[in-house]
């Protein structure tokens, strides 16, 4: 049951089971696999860092900018008053 064929020089990297061969993979695709795999977590755990508050309704998401608009809001409610 175990062991396959190796095909180009492979030679037994292959596992057959119920008629279907795995091969199985090369080191480069593992490393790349789980660099990739690290770098979605971290992205993934950074977005929730960011939006944890809004998505948990502790803050809505139009707040905590008032350090890039500032000065902004001003000009329209003084335009508004008159």
């Amino acid at each position: 049951m175990g062991g396959g064929h190796g095909h180009g020089g492979e030679g037994g990297h292959s596992t057959t089971y119920k008629g279907l061969t795995m091969h199985h993979p090369k080191r480069w695709h593992t490393v790349t696999g789980k660099g990739l795999c690290a770098i979605m977590w971290f992205w993934v755990f950074y977005r929730a860092k960011q939006d944890a508050p809004v998505i948990l309704g502790w803050r809505h998401p139009w707040e905590g900018h008032e350090d890039h608009s500032s000065g902004h809001g001003h000009e329209h409610e003084h335009e508004a008053a008159h």
